[in-house]
């Protein structure tokens, strides 16, 4: 099966929550689409730029299953987020501090321009050039699929409107699909699948519902990183020709079980 690549960040995250859920944890859409797609039997590389403060990742049991050549090592530290959600698990509000991934765009299209035969699935998400990066892609006439993340969604979709009709997959939560709705004609989409938390996820082809699967309930840990879980897995399934049907309900199935599960723990700097 072909390797699919990830272009995104890895980050440090702290969460929080008002019922006192959250705290210290690796995150990061490249990590948890990649993790999810290898989980689903597709291999899996994040293209992204690692701090020294995250170098030893790559030798850790249960990351180690991933393709890690396609990241870039530098000094200094990883991009951080600071997530604070609402007991719905909505997102109230995110702080940043980019850090390496400052270089993540030249990185991309670099490694865009060298694997020209690759399957792509951008995480279009700041600090990257979307607009560059799709558009590198569309240039090599690569298979590529996108997501978005709500507080950047607005500038990220409209900045990607003219590549996202030649995307196999869109994925939003309900919020990011009406602004979808209002920078492109929804109806020229191949495939967008449509997340919203505990409720059902559907999936709509040029402009029609064509499956819809509701999440088992699960008692949600933690909610960051569950629609990235859904993407990577639901992508492994399609790629192998799973229906879209059955595709959607493993993709929710994965999710529901990543929001019950405890974080991945930021790992401690290696010594020597």
């Amino acid at each position: 099966m072909d390797r699919l690549d990830v272009i995104g960040n890895i980050s440090r995250d702290l969460t929080r929550y008002p019922d006192h859920r959250g705290g210290a944890r690796l995150g990061g859409a490249a990590l948890f689409v990649s993790l999810a797609a290898t989980k689903a039997g597709r291999p899996a590389a994040p293209v992204c730029v690692l701090g020294s403060d995250l170098a030893h990742l790559p030798q850790l049991p249960g990351l180690d299953a991933l393709d890690w050549s396609a990241r870039l090592q530098t000094n200094g530290t990883s991009t951080t987020f600071g997530l604070e959600y609402d007991l719905q698990g909505d997102l109230v509000e995110v702080r940043t501090d980019y850090g390496a991934a400052e270089a993540l765009t030249e990185h991309a299209l670099s490694h865009v321009s060298r694997r020209t035969q690759a399957t792509f699935h951008v995480c279009c998400r700041r600090p990257l050039d979307v607009e560059a990066v799709l558009d590198r892609i569309a240039n090599t006439t690569a298979p590529f699929s996108v997501d978005f993340f709500l507080p950047s969604a607005e500038t990220m979709i409209r900045a990607a409107a003219p590549w996202l009709p030649a995307a196999t997959t869109l994925f939003v939560n309900a919020a990011e699909y009406r602004l979808l709705n209002q920078a492109v004609d929804c109806s020229m989409l191949r495939e967008v699948v449509v997340t919203d938390g505990p409720r059902a996820a559907v999936v709509h082809s040029f402009g029609r519902q064509v499956a819809s699967a509701v999440p088992p309930p699960h008692h949600a840990h933690e909610v960051s990183g569950a629609g990235d879980t859904l993407a990577g897995t639901y992508l492994a399934h399609r790629s192998r020709g799973t229906a879209i049907a059955q595709a959607l309900a493993k993709a929710t199935a994965a999710a529901a079980r990543y929001v019950a599960a405890p974080s991945l723990p930021i790992p401690a700097p290696r010594r020597g």
